[in-house]
């Protein structure tokens, strides 16, 4: 899978720009603040209805637009796509495939699959367990793209039984029939989603692990676990259904205390990621190099499961090997010069290591030229 061509009109900084790519490597070179970083966001935005720098989309248009478009050419196996997202502040976003309409936005997912990592991705080991399970839902939708109508239809059904939850609190009045229709609910798309989840954490271990080991030999042995709000309750198995049952059997548990408090206590909403060197827990254990290991080798755990699944995705190194030492720089440059299509941006040329060399783009006052 490869990127021919990307194209983007009021997106963020860029007024317009046009850039034809071919398999390989291809590097993006300009000073901090040139909007090189916002050309690999669009396409991730392509690959996944979403950036990784920011939560909604009203910043991806530029500051005076009213939308803003992003066209990419994607090559898969000899058969190329022609993807187009409009986003449109305040209403409902439009998509495109080869110049025709789809009935939503998420119907292009798995057009383009992408891994991305950039030095936001520290926050998957720092930060908190939110930024853990949107790395989990990414690509579990990367793998799977019916996954995001799952989760979305999840957070729809979350959102509203909080809102009776503390309409229940603070009127006093026990609701308890609609509340039993919307644990229901909940239990049935939260066991969907956990299910996925599960999958991918098992299936995703051993490719961190070796990952995590190549980037830092040196280091103690990483492990990754999910965490489910099930707790005891977990029943030990990937099954839909009884995953369910135990949800909805914990709901019950625990309804005087939602109640009482007006929120949503079980469910994937509230699992974690649990990030293991050794013995001890990454966060508040490791060293700053080790948490970057860790970041790296999530992601590239990621690629390299979804290329033994036979979906290789294109590989974006966003700005990272100035964050590297040069033990690191080496071990991603090896995994990149293998990749079908890698991309890079790098604010200047000597950060990235000379076994990725390849087409080079010069970024600089708001306009891209071929170097």
């Amino acid at each position: 899978m490869y990127v021919r061509h990307l194209q983007v009109a009021d997106f963020r900084s860029w007024e317009q720009a046009d850039l034809a790519f071919e398999p390989g490597v291809s590097v993006l070179v300009g000073r901090n603040g040139q909007g090189k970083t916002n050309l690999v966001e669009a396409l991730g935005y392509v690959a996944t209805l979403g950036s990784h720098r920011v939560a909604t989309d009203a910043p991806l248009i530029r500051h005076g637009s009213a939308r803003a478009v992003v066209r990419a050419a994607v090559v898969n196996e000899g058969r190329e796509l022609l993807v187009e997202l409009e986003i449109t502040a305040g209403k409902a976003n439009r998509a495109r495939i080869n110049r025709g309409p789809v009935p939503r936005p998420r119907d292009v997912l798995g057009i383009l699959r992408t891994v991305l990592f950039a030095p936001e991705d520290l926050a998957l080991v720092r930060g908190d367990p939110g930024e853990r399970r949107r790395f989990l839902d990414e690509l579990l939708t990367s793998r799977s793209p019916r996954y995001a109508g799952v989760r979305g239809d999840y957070d729809r059904v979350l959102k509203q039984r909080g809102a009776l939850l503390k309409s229940i609190r603070s009127v006093r009045s026990a609701d308890l029939g609609t509340l039993d229709v919307w644990d229901g609910h909940l239990a049935r798309l939260g066991a969907e989603l956990l299910a996925g989840r599960l999958e991918l954490a098992a299936d995703i271990a051993p490719h961190v692990a070796r990952s995590y080991a190549e980037v830092a030999p040196e280091s103690r042995p990483a492990r990754i676990a999910y965490r489910s709000s099930l707790g005891d309750a977990f029943p030990g198995t990937h099954d839909r259904e009884p995953l369910e049952e135990a949800l909805l059997a914990e709901l019950q548990r625990v309804r005087g205390q939602e109640i009482e408090r007006g929120v949503c206590l079980v469910g994937p909403h509230r699992d974690d990621l649990d990030l293991v060197l050794g013995d001890l827990p990454t966060k508040g254990y490791a060293s700053h190099g080790e948490s970057w290991s860790f970041a790296l080798a999530l992601r590239l755990g990621g690629y390299q499961m979804l290329r033994a699944e036979g979906a290789e995705p294109v590989l974006v190194l966003d700005d990272v090997f100035a964050e590297l030492d040069r033990g690191r720089r080496r071990q991603l440059a090896q995994v990149a010069a293998a990749a079908e299509q890698v991309l890079i941006t790098a604010a200047v040329a000597e950060d990235v290591p000379e076994e990725l060399d390849g087409a080079r783009f010069e970024v600089r006052h708001g306009e891209v030229h071929r170097a």
